[in-house]
């Protein structure tokens, strides 16, 4: 009788403590719609939420109290302004844009603390989430 092989384990599987390393990384690098929006309503004050797209994308729908700041845009003189005692939250459309990608590793190399947002904006509104339709922040503590 031959041996069935798995595809899932055919690499093996990791360590527990291996597994826990990872996760931890993962968590300490990305942020998801839910938990952002548990500190956005509660109005917490150390972290800026940072859209990475186009102005125009951004007018036309952007996560309430999220800062415009486009990648293309993003170098020292115009990150001057930000608080660097603060971990910047960056998102884009979804899984199929890199632009959060982007503005995560330019401000990180411009110092910042950083955290990309998973499924970005696409993944804001599949959670039922609200956005702001406007060229100025608005606030997730209005929006209730």
């Amino acid at each position: 009788m031959a041996r069935e092989i798995s595809a899932v384990l055919e690499y093996g599987a990791p360590a527990p403590g291996e597994t826990a390393a990872i996760m931890e990384d993962k968590l300490r690098f990305h942020t998801d719609a839910w938990d952002l929006s548990v500190d956005l309503r509660a109005g917490l004050s150390e972290i800026v939420v940072i859209d990475a797209r186009s102005r125009d994308a951004y007018a036309a729908g952007h996560i309430p109290g999220a800062l415009s700041f486009p990648h293309r845009e993003m170098n020292a003189e115009t990150a001057a302004g930000l608080d660097r005692s603060k971990v910047l939250i960056v998102y884009c459309d979804g899984i199929g844009c890199n632009a959060s990608t982007k503005g995560a590793y330019k401000l990180a190399g411009l110092g910042f603390r950083v955290k990309e947002l998973l499924g970005g904006i696409d993944w804001w509104r599949r959670d039922g989430h609200p956005v702001t339709v406007s060229h100025e922040p608005g606030s997730l503590l209005a929006a209730e």
